[in-house]
Parts: C-alpha cells; structure tokens; sequence
C-alpha cells in the first residue's frame, strides 16, 4: 500500500512507502510543497492522489507555510482536493492565514466553513486574541456558546484571558473570571493559572493570591506565576518566603523559579540571602545553567560583592552576549570604567556580536568613571562599525556622561540634535548635571521639559527646588515646592537600608523607631566626634534649607545613611563590609562621611544609590567623587 504515491513531482521527492505522515516534517521542504499545488504540478496531483490520502500532506504543508501565497496556493489545493468536512483542514488553514498576519482572511474562511465544532472556534477566538479584537472574542464566545451550542474549554478561556492579559483589560478579564466560576473552570489548574498571572500583571496581587490560595492542588506553573508577580509588584521579599513554601511543598523548581528568584534577591540586595540560593543552585544541579548563572552574577553585583559577581562569570565555560553584558553592567555599576572596556573588547575577540543592550551599559560605564573620549568613539561605532542607530538610551548615556563631567553645554546641543524626542530620562540627566554645577537657566529649561513629559515625578520638582535654594534663590525654590503643593505629588522619603541576620533594617532622616536608637545616635556622636578631630567639617551647603549653619549641620548629621553606618559599626563584625542600599543619590556630606569613617573605623563600606555602588576604604571611594 501507498500512503502518498509520487505526491510532489519533483526532484527533491521520490516515491515514498508507507509511512507515518510526521515523516514528512523532517523530509519536505515548504517552497517543494508549494509547487505541488501550482499548475504544472497538480495533474500530476491530483490524478493519483484520493482524497483520503492528501489530507496528510496538506496537514505538514499547512505547518510549513512560510509565505501568504504559499497558503493561497495550499488553500485552492484543499478546494480542488479535499473538502471542508474534516475540520481539521479548516481550523489549520484559519490558523495558517492568522500566523501570517491576514486575519481577515482567516475570519472569512471560517464563516464559510461548513462545520464548525469546538477546536474550529478556539481556533477563531485565538485568531482575534493574538490581535487584540478583545470585543470580537467575546462576540465569538457568546455565538459559540448560543448559536451553535458548543461548549467552551479552558483552552478557549485561556486564549481570552491571555488577550486580556497582554492588552491590559482588567474589566473585560474579570467578565472572564465569572464565567469561569459560573462553569466550574475554576477547577482547571491552567485556568487558574492564566487569571493569577492575568491579575498579578493588572497589578491586582489581592486577586492573584486568592486565586492562588484557593487552588486545591497548584503545580509548578502554579508557584512560578505567584513567585514572579510578587517580584515584578516590588513584594521580592513575600516572593522568597514564597520560595521556601514551595520547598516545603516538595514541588521542585525549575530555571523560571531559580531566576525569578534571583531577580528578587538583585532587588532586594541582600547578599547573604544571594549565598543561600547560590548554594542550593549549586546542589540541586542548575549549576551549568548559564541563564540562571547571569541572573546569580546580577544578583551578586547588585548585592554589592563585586568580586563574587566576577567569580561566577568566570565559572561559565562559553558565557553568552547575555552573560558578556550583564558583566558589562556590573563594571558599571560598581564605577569599572577601564575594565568594561576591556571586557567589551575580549567580547568582540571571542567573535560575538555587540547588542544595543551591550553599548547601553558600555557607554554607562564610561559615564560613571568620567571617560569622555571613550564614551564619544563607542557611541560613534555604534554606527559606523555596527550598523546600529542609537537609540533613546544609548542618547540619555551621552547626556549624562558630558554633563557629569561639566560639558553641559554640549549635552544640550546633544539633545537638541537628537533625530527623535527626548524622554524623561534624557532631561532628567541634564537636570542632574545642572544640580551639581549650579546651572540654573539650563536647569529650569530641562525642568520645564521634565514637568511637561511627566508632571507627576517629584524628584523633577525637588531637584530643581535644590538647584534654585544653592544658588541662593529662595523665593523660586518656594514656589516650584509650592507647586508640588498644589499639584498634590506625594514624595517618597529617603530610605537607607542595611541588611543583619537575614533581616532589612530601615533608617530615614531622623529616625527614632529602631529599638537600639539610643546606641546608634550614641555611636553616632561618636564617630562624628572622631572625624571632626581628624580634620572633618559637615558640608552644610548640601542642606537646602534658609536656617542658619548650625541648624544644617544638626539636619544634615541625621541622614539616614549616617544612622545605617553607625548601626552597621555596632552590630557588623570589623571583618565584613557594611553594605548599605539607598533609594535615592547620596548627598555630599554622607559620602565625605563615609570616607573618613572609612579610614578613621579601617572599614570597608559599600553604600549603593540610585544611580551607582560606591565602595568606600582606607579614606576614598571607588568613583573618584565623580558620581
């Protein structure tokens, strides 16, 4: 017997024995195919072909169509060949046309289908769902369910809420999450799973963890998707616990798991927490994993152990242009200029390919350790040697690199000569350079710009309040902090936070609720007394406050950075750095501070910023008080 006699008379086919029709997916070539419904073929064709037996090769020609005509061609083989009352055919052919981006096409070919059953209208509703028709699925769902009484599955509502999820529709998700109630779907696991992380990316997390709690058996999907929502909703915190339930839960992770996890530390900065996971990794057998390696040497980088993030990008055999540029990110951060360069040209002789990604965090190294040649000649080559066009990031890493190091000019110009519109991020760079060199005009035009582009950040309106109360111009500072008043923009306080015994201790300016104040405030005093003996003055001109001196320099000693440096004296043995994370940039006098702890205490201390690490030891920091 002859499953597919002489289908395709072609050089590339010969007469194929029975065979199971799957062989053909590792045999036909989709153009050969293609051919086999053309004219000068299809004689040849159809004169010894049944029916029966060229359902199968449409089937894999169907799969393997790469092109609209090629699925032209195909579809008027079915017509000339086959029929529509297999509705297998139809449904592969309404998918085909929907791959290809016709989805008009596909929706026509469906309503002139003449049987249609439950695989045909999941087949539609995924057609509107990739597209966005949001309406047209509940359109789809409710004729499916009144004209033609089929029943929808959880494939159908997975496919819908897959849309609601990714078009961001929260109404039209939770008509979803009824009907999947009033059906008794709630009792599919991958139904479930799809609202949790439908809710969970809303922002919804109340919802997403009901759902999950609920749930008399969760699998692994289960627990990835509560673990990375609560990363991606800032709770990296709940998401470890999270973790450790699912241990107790005897449910294994997988690399989604091991690397949302990680995400999680990196946010969190807690290094000894980064240890834990990095031991369980490597007992559990992730330990050649390289996504899962790079997510560990980000978590390391952004827990402050610089050298442990080196560590282990030297422990991955062949690292990848992921793994290349998340070391490059690391350099950077931690204020390696020299040697980002130098990583990026091993990278470029080991014969791979930089990304925008790559020239992003390059370019951010130059600007962090003031390499303003550097920066120019690689943001150039982006181009000239690499064919790619800057984009917004690579213009904001520009602006920011000339105006650190005082060429604000120039980054205006830079800005004014962009080929698109500059985003918050590239004012918002001008406006920090101005911040530091006192450019007042220059400020309040990149406020302007800010105000504009995005009139609900308050660190837009602080910033240039600052700018105005430095150069002594009070009454403009009252009026732009007047109009943050008005504008009824909250803003969020300055937090430092140092990590002890697995536990995240917080100290904002002036803090009084840690139970040991009394001994931080005492260490404290102490410590000031040592530096002030050793040639320290407080930088009061960082205190932008109409008081007199006495009163700044009061202020400005109960930053909580120093409150987080006199804790970490106490209770952090002299052999371990104090690693401290802020949400905001250092100011000036902390970071003088902290060098001279630094040499007085013989101290490391690592504070990390906003924008940067700083490392401090032996009376200086890592960024050359360029930052």
């Amino acid at each position: 017997m002859i499953t597919l006699p002489f289908c395709l008379k072609c050089k590339y086919f010969i007469h194929i024995p029975q065979q199971h029709p799957l062989f053909l997916h590792n045999f036909i070539n989709p153009r050969q195919v293609s051919k086999a419904f053309l004219p000068q073929f299809s004689h040849s064709f159809h004169s010894n072909s049944k029916q029966v037996s060229v359902i199968p090769t449409f089937i894999v020609a169907m799969s393997l169509c790469y092109s609209v005509l090629e699925c032209q061609l195909i579809h008027a083989g079915v017509i000339k060949s086959a029929n529509y009352t297999a509705c297998f055919i139809g449904d592969r052919l309404v998918s085909a046309y929907a791959n290809l981006g016709y989805d008009m096409d596909a929706v026509k070919l469906f309503d002139e289908m003449p049987c249609k059953d439950l695989v045909s209208w999941n087949s539609l509703i995924s057609v509107f769902s990739q597209n966005g028709y949001i309406g047209n699925c509940f359109i789809g769902l409710s004729k499916m369910k009144s004209e033609m009484s089929v029943q929808p599955n959880e494939v159908t509502l997975i496919s819908v809420i897959s849309s609601c999820t990714g078009f961001r529709v929260l109404k039209e998700g939770t008509y979803i999450h009824g009907f999947a109630l009033k059906s008794g779907m709630l009792n599919e696991t991958k139904v479930v799973n799809s609202l949790i992380n439908m809710y969970g990316k809303l922002g919804i997390l109340n919802a997403s963890c009901e759902l999950f709690y609920s749930m008399p058996v969760r699998n692994l999907i289960s627990w990835n998707s509560i673990l990375m929502i609560h990363t991606q909703n800032g709770f990296s915190e709940e998401g470890i616990g999270l973790f450790n339930s699912m241990r107790r839960a005897e449910i294994s992770p997988d690399r989604a798991t091991m690397v949302t996890l990680l995400q999680g530390c990196s946010d969190l900065g807690i290094k000894r927490q980064a240890e834990t996971i990095h031991a369980y990794i490597c007992s559990s057998g992730f330990n050649s994993d390289i996504g899962i390696k790079t997510a560990l040497l980000n978590c390391y980088s952004k827990s402050g152990k610089f050298t442990s993030s080196i560590e282990v990008f030297k422990e991955i055999e062949t690292p990848d242009i992921i793994a290349w540029t998340a070391m490059l990110a690391c350099y950077a951060t931690h204020g390696f200029g020299r040697e980002a360069i130098d990583s990026f040209h091993f990278m470029i002789k080991e014969g791979l390919q930089p990304d925008h990604v790559t020239f992003t965090h390059l370019l951010n190294a130059c600007s962090h350790s003031g390499l303003v040649n550097e920066g120019k000649k690689y943001f150039e080559i982006m181009s000239t040697v690499y064919g790619m066009k800057p984009r917004l990031d690579h213009y904001s890493c520009m602006v920011d690199l000339l105006g650190r190091s005082g060429f604000l000019e120039e980054a205006h110009t830079l800005i004014e000569s962009m080929p698109m519109e500059p985003n918050s991020a590239i004012w918002g760079a001008l406006l920090g350079a101005c911040r530091v060199y006192g450019n007042v005009q220059l400020g309040k035009k990149a406020a302007e710009n800010l105000f504009s582009l995005d009139p609900s950040d308050h660190r837009n309106y602080v910033m240039l309040s600052n700018i105005c109360s430095a150069a002594g111009l009070w009454s403009d500072a009252s009026n732009v902090r007047a109009l943050l008043k008005q504008r009824a923009i909250i803003r969020n306080a300055g937090c430092s936070f140092l990590e002890h015994r697995n536990k995240i201790y917080r100290f904002v300016v002036g803090d009084r609720s840690h139970p040991e104040s009394e001994k931080i405030y005492k260490k404290l005093e102490e410590i000031l007394i040592k530096i002030r003996e050793a040639g320290f003055t407080a930088k009061t001109e960082f205190v932008l406050h109409n008081v007199d001196d006495k009163v700044k320099e009061d202020m400005i000693n109960q930053h909580g950075e120093k409150l987080a440096i006199a804790f970490g004296l106490l209770v952090i043995g002299s052999s371990d750095s104090i690693v401290i994370n802020k949400n905001i940039r250092i100011c000036g006098d902390c970071h003088e501070m902290a060098k001279a702890v630094s040499q007085i205490e013989s101290r490391n201390i690592t504070i990390r910023d906003s924008k940067r690490f700083h490392h401090f030891a032996n009376g200086s920091c890592s960024c050359g008080d360029f930052w």
